[in-house]
């Protein structure tokens, strides 16, 4: 990477870990503040949270495009923007109608950001240098989410709006900081292998996507992740736990403490594990890891242990999803970029947030009520989920080139030019 990269990269990161420190203070709290806070209740409380959601599946089958035709860098300051403009409507909202009009445009704005902030990454990053930026990417974000929601939690009170519109104000200026130093990033344009697409197809759009065999199967596989692992967090896991394994709102928090924790910690100690090794069996290994978690799981609910043990059982699963998700930050988001051919890196990008997005809007409402009621099934279906990961892992392992699953054998121009025939955009 060149010196000139390298700072670029430098600002990316600070300007992403800082947008992440202002998320943080309000997404943990935005329920009961909508619920309890202006004391619109639940209904309404579920309707703006499904409203931010929704945004984000409007916007980002937009996004894509608009990154590739006029760069990332223009796009990333436009949704900084709007977010920000979304962060303070939400904190002086008063009514319903107010707080999901905001919600919708906090949601589009920060939905945009993710394949803008990955699409600068891929720019300022060489195929070998991809997996660990985008690992420090990850691992910064968690660390500023973390932060900020330890922050907020001591700033908020439950009694005073005007504590919240703090909160949100704190993102808001968070988003035009982020907006602000990218502004000063010079951007290079990286290489990348995306050798996946004849680079004469490159302009067919979402049809070339479409017909890109390998990228289809990431997408399928990425749904699959998010929806067993991400959909389930603060929805069917967490209502099992309470349910099924009677663990306290506290001990939830601790949970996903842990979860966070271990990310922090596993990071980067499995990064040199991640590189050295195919992408492919990497994401399958987390397959495995998972499974594991859900077994956790399964004893916490179902088993006749000790509370004590039924606890430390659940807690375990967290810390688990958390060690697979430090596997999967240096292994999925490159090599969405690696597959994608020139010019479309943010299609690509933008593409695979919106199957994560989807996965995100479906999780919870097949997992909650599940989670609540169904435990052993749900404890089943999951454990199946899991294990699919492995076998979809494994399956697409087999339509990847060897510098595409592993990049650590970019640099052997043997290897380069002994891959097999590209998977070609087909019918």
């Amino acid at each position: 990477m060149t010196r000139a990269m390298g700072a670029a990269m430098r600002r990316i990161q600070v300007g992403s870990a800082l947008s992440a420190f202002g998320i943080g203070f309000t997404v943990p709290f935005l329920y009961v503040y909508v619920a309890e806070v202006r004391d619109l209740g639940a209904g309404a409380a579920g309707i703006v949270l499904a409203a931010f959601a929704m945004a984000a599946l409007v916007v980002l089958p937009f996004t894509g495009r608009a990154i590739d035709r006029r760069g990332p860098l223009p796009v990333l300051v436009a949704a900084s923007v709007v977010a920000s403009v979304g962060a303070v409507g939400l904190g002086l909202a008063s009514s319903e109608p107010t707080a999901i009009a905001a919600a919708a445009v906090l949601g589009a704005g920060t939905a945009v950001l993710q394949p803008a902030l990955a699409t600068m990454i891929v720019w300022c990053s060489t195929p070998e240098t991809r997996t660990r930026s985008f690992a420090m990417q990850f691992f910064l974000q968690n660390l500023g989410l973390g932060i900020g929601g330890l922050i907020g939690g001591q700033i908020v009170d439950e009694n005073n709006a005007g504590s919240f519109l703090r909160l949100f104000g704190i993102e808001a200026v968070m988003f035009l900081v982020l907006a602000a130093i990218v502004l000063t990033v010079r951007m290079p344009h990286a290489p990348s292998l995306g050798e996946g697409v004849p680079k004469g197809e490159a302009k067919g759009g979402l049809r070339t996507l479409m017909g890109h065999r390998a990228m289809v199967q990431l997408c399928v596989l990425g749904f699959v992740l998010f929806f067993a692992c991400y959909g389930q967090f603060e929805s069917g896991l967490s209502a099992y736990g309470v349910e099924a394994a009677g663990i306290s709102p506290s001990t939830l928090g601790i949970a996903l403490a842990a979860n966070t924790a271990m990310i922090v910690v596993a990071q980067f100690a499995v990064l040199k594990f991640v590189e050295r090794r195919k992408r492919s069996r990497v994401i399958a290994a987390v397959g495995i890891i998972w499974a594991v978690a859900w077994i956790a799981a399964g004893y916490a609910g179902l088993g006749h242990g000790s509370q004590a043990m039924a606890t430390a059982a659940f807690i375990s699963t967290y810390a688990l999803f958390g060690l697979g998700e430090s596997m999967l930050s240096p292994t999925v988001a490159p090599l969405v970029a690696d597959l994608a051919p020139a010019g479309m890196v943010g299609t690509y990008n933008s593409a695979f947030a919106l199957v994560k997005q989807l996965a995100l809007a479906v999780g919870p409402a097949v997992g909650g009520p599940m989670g609540a009621a169904l435990h052993g099934p749900y404890i089943v279906t999951f454990l199946l989920f899991s294990l699919g990961i492995t076998f979809l892992a494994l399956r697409l392992g087999k339509r990847l080139t060897p510098v595409q699953d592993q990049p650590s054998l970019a640099g052997s121009r043997v290897v380069m030019q002994s891959s097999p025939e590209p998977a070609t955009a087909e019918a």
